[in-house]
C-alpha cells in the first residue's frame, strides 16, 4: 500500500480489495496506489495491481480493456487562441459527442484491428514505423498462442463487429480529454532529451478508451457490473449464442459459472475457457492499441492545419490491461485497473526507446494543474512494476477541505466542450494535490519526474 498522511487509503476500499482478492492463488499481495477510488460502474477500486498465478480474474480490471493515455511533442511555438479554436473544430468535427451512426471502418478492418493491434493503424493511416516503438508492448499482443488467426477471427460475433464499425478513433467527454500543455520544467534534462523532451515546448496529451469492441468482449466474457442499455440488449441474444453452442453439457456449465455469474469469478489459465479468455483479452488490448493509434494519426493531420505543427509521440500506455509477466521468478498475471505499467530499463534492454529510461509514463493531475512525465525508478517492482494513471481524487480532496486554493500565478485554461460555444475560461488550482501525490511514488522510490506539464487548453 503506498499512501500518506496526506492522502491515505480508504479502509473501507482496501476491505473490498481484501474480499475481492481472499479465494485468489496471488503471485504477491495486490498493489494499492495514490488516487485509489471507486467508480460505481466497476467491481474493484481504481489504482491497483493484482498479480495471480494460475488464472486471470476480470473482475480486477476495468470491463472495456486498454483505455489509455498518449503524449505528443509539438515542433512549434505555443500557438495563438484562433489556431487553437480551429485545431478543436476540426477534432469535434471528426469526432462528435454523439458520435453518430455512421460506419468508419469494414468488417475486415473492424477483425484485423483486434488481430494486428497498432500495426493496422500504421497501414490504413500511413504511421510510421517508428511510431510504434514509443507505443507499449509495441502496440500488440500476440493471439497465434492461443490458435490460428483465423480461428481468432472467428471468435468474434458478428454483431460485435458491426457495432464496432460505427466509432473508430473517437475521444469524448467526461474523464477522457485532448489537452494542449507547455513543459514548465524539467527535471532530468538527459532523459528528457532521450524522450525529445525540452522546457518551454507545447505538448498534446490525451486519454481515451479502447473502442466499442472492446467494451463489447469485456461483457461478452464476464457478467460486469455496470453496461450500456443496449449493450445489455445485445448480450441477453448475443451471450447465450457465443457461450452455450459447446456439446458437452460440462463445458456449457462452466461457461455459464464464468460468464453468466455476477462477481466475474476466477478462469484458471491452463484450461479451454481460460485460454479462450486470454485470446478474447488478447483481441481486446489490441483493438484498442489500434484505436488511440488512429486517434494519434488524426490529431497529426489537424495539428498540422491548424497549429502548423508536427506531432511525434513520446509514448503510448494503457491503463486497464492484463499482461502475462514475471513475478517472483515464475510466470503470473498483473492485472492493472486504472495503473499504468511502469517497467524499469532492466526489464528493457535492446528496446529501441526506451532501453536506456524504462518505458515513461504519465501521471496526469486535472485541467486545472500540471502533470508530470515520468520513468520508472529502482523500486518500481515493489508496486509489481506500475503506478497510478492520475490524482484526480487527491487533488478534489485538497480542493474540498481547504488543503489547496487557487493558482497563486493565477494562470487559467481555456476549456473546449463538443459544442460552437466559446470555451469557458476556469482559473487554475495551486500544484499541492498532485504534488501530493507525486511525492508518495517518489518517496517509495517508484517513479522519478522527468518533466512538469501546464494545460493551456483542454477538450473535454
Amino acid at each position: 500500500m503506498f499512501d500518506s498522511a496526506d492522502a491515505r487509503a480508504d479502509p473501507a476500499l482496501l476491505n473490498r480489495l481484501r474480499d475481492g482478492t481472499a479465494s485468489l492463488d496471488l503471485a504477491a499481495p495486490p498493489v494499492v496506489l495514490p488516487d485509489f477510488c471507486h467508480k460505481d460502474k466497476s467491481e474493484m477500486p481504481s489504482s491497483i495491481a493484482v498479480a495471480t498465478r494460475d488464472a486471470i480474474r476480470p473482475a480486477l480490471t476495468d470491463s472495456a480493456l486498454n483505455c489509455g493515455m498518449a503524449l505528443a511533442t509539438l515542433d512549434t511555438p505555443r500557438p495563438g487562441a484562433s489556431a487553437v479554436t480551429d485545431f478543436y473544430r476540426r477534432v469535434r468535427e471528426r469526432y462528435p459527442n454523439p458520435p453518430g451512426w455512421k460506419f468508419k471502418l469494414s468488417r475486415d478492418e473492424v477483425l484485423r484491428a483486434a488481430v494486428l493491434g497498432a500495426d493496422f493503424a500504421v497501414e490504413r493511416y500511413g504511421l510510421e514505423r517508428h511510431d510504434l516503438d514509443r507505443v507499449e508492448e509495441f502496440g500488440r499482443q500476440s493471439v497465434e498462442e492461443f490458435g490460428s488467426e483465423r480461428w481468432a477471427r472467428r471468435q468474434l460475433p458478428w454483431i460485435c463487429v458491426q457495432l464496432a464499425r460505427l466509432r473508430f478513433g473517437s475521444i469524448g467527454p467526461s474523464t477522457h480529454f485532448l489537452e494542449l500543455q507547455e513543459v514548465e520544467e524539467v527535471f532530468e534534462p538527459e532523459i528528457a532529451a532521450r524522450l525529445g523532451v525540452f522546457q518551454g515546448q507545447v505538448t498534446l496529451q490525451f486519454h481515451n478508451g479502447g473502442g466499442v469492441l472492446t467494451s463489447q468482449i469485456g461483457e461478452l466474457y464476464a457478467r460486469r457490473k455496470s453496461a450500456s442499455r443496449l449493450l445489455r440488449a445485445e448480450m441477453a441474444v448475443q451471450k447465450p449464442l457465443s457461450h452455450f453452442a459447446a456439446r458437452s453439457p460440462a463445458r456449457a456449465r462452466q461457461r455459464y459459472q464464468a460468464y453468466f455469474t455476477a462477481g466475474c469469478p476466477s478462469v484458471p489459465i491452463d484450461s479451454d475457457e481460460g485460454r479462450r479468455m486470454m485470446l478474447a483479452q488478447r483481441m481486446s488490448m489490441n483493438y484498442g492499441f489500434a484505436y488511440r493509434m488512429a486517434t494519434y494519426a488524426s490529431l497529426c493531420g489537424y495539428a498540422s492545419q491548424a497549429l502548423g505543427a508536427r506531432l511525434r509521440l513520446v509514448v503510448d500506455s494503457p491503463h486497464n490491461s492484463v499482461y502475462q509477466e514475471t513475478v517472483d521468478g515464475r510466470p503470473a498475471y498483473v492485472h492493472r485497473h486504472n495503473a499504468a505499467r511502469a517497467w524499469t530499463p532492466e526489464l528493457m534492454k535492446g528496446h529501441p526507446a526506451f532501453a536506456q529510461t524504462g518505458q515513461p509514463l504519465l501521471v496526469p493531475g486535472t485541467n486545472r494543474t500540471s502533470s508530470f512525465l515520468c520513468v520508472p525508478a529502482p523500486q518500481a517492482h515493489r508496486s509489481l512494476y506500475t503506478a497510478c494513471h492520475g490524482t484526480g481524487s487527491i487533488i478534489s480532496a485538497f480542493a474540498r477541505d481547504g488543503r489547496s486554493g487557487p493558482d497563486p500565478y493565477r494562470r487559467r485554461t481555456q476549456r473546449y466542450g463538443y459544442t460552437d460555444a466559446a470555451p469557458q475560461d476556469i482559473p487554475q488550482l495551486d500544484d499541492r494535490g498532485v504534488d501530493a501525490a507525486l511525492a508518495i511514488l517518489v518517496g517509495n522510490g517508484l517513479v522519478r519526474p522527468v518533466a512538469r506539464l501546464r494545460p493551456f487548453a483542454v477538450l473535454t
